[in-house]
């Protein structure tokens, strides 16, 4: 009989953390929306905006990634494919760039398109303090967010999210 107790208090502990820890109430994320324009990373569900966050882009933001090494961050559909803790940038989750549009394009353009394209945090350090690069496009094509909103997108974002990228 303890037994039953002790698993019913360990059920409702979960559950009311669960509740608390949920920034999302209980919804999940079906898409991740990247607005290059707006610099706006949209976490989606049912068709509507759950949370929006301010992001960084590439150095050369404005137009389609071309080939590697151009700076731009690249539009169309991908996902996410893979995650990993990053030294450099905190956590970062991969996106499946290039897609098959844009390795057609990189073929008859004679180019390599690129890869390791990546929504990641922010260096932060005594050198590269973080708020330096909050509201810069810094990266070599990747998405960039501030180091506690990418710890909030790893934790709601699955691996196989799809991901959309608009110019």
């Amino acid at each position: 009989m303890r037994w039953l107790l002790v698993v019913f208090c360990l059920s409702f502990a979960t559950l009311s953390q669960a509740s608390v820890a949920d920034p999302l109430g209980g919804r999940t994320v079906e898409k991740i929306l990247i607005l290059k324009s707006a610099h706006q990373l949209q976490l989606i569900n049912d068709g509507k905006p759950l949370k929006t966050y301010r992001i960084s882009l590439g150095k050369h933001p404005t137009g389609q990634k071309l080939m590697a090494g151009d700076r731009r961050t690249p539009e169309g559909f991908y996902w996410v494919d893979w995650r990993k803790p990053s030294d450099k940038y905190n956590l970062s989750l991969h996106l499946s760039y290039p897609n098959i549009s844009d390795s057609a394009r990189a073929r008859r353009e004679g180019v390599d398109p690129g890869s390791m394209i990546m929504i990641h945090g922010t260096p932060d350090s005594e050198d590269y303090p973080e708020q330096l690069f909050h509201t810069l496009d810094w990266t070599d094509g990747c998405v960039a967010m501030r180091n506690v909103d990418m710890r909030e997108v790893w934790e709601l974002v699955k691996d196989g999210t799809m991901v959309e990228i608009r110019p």
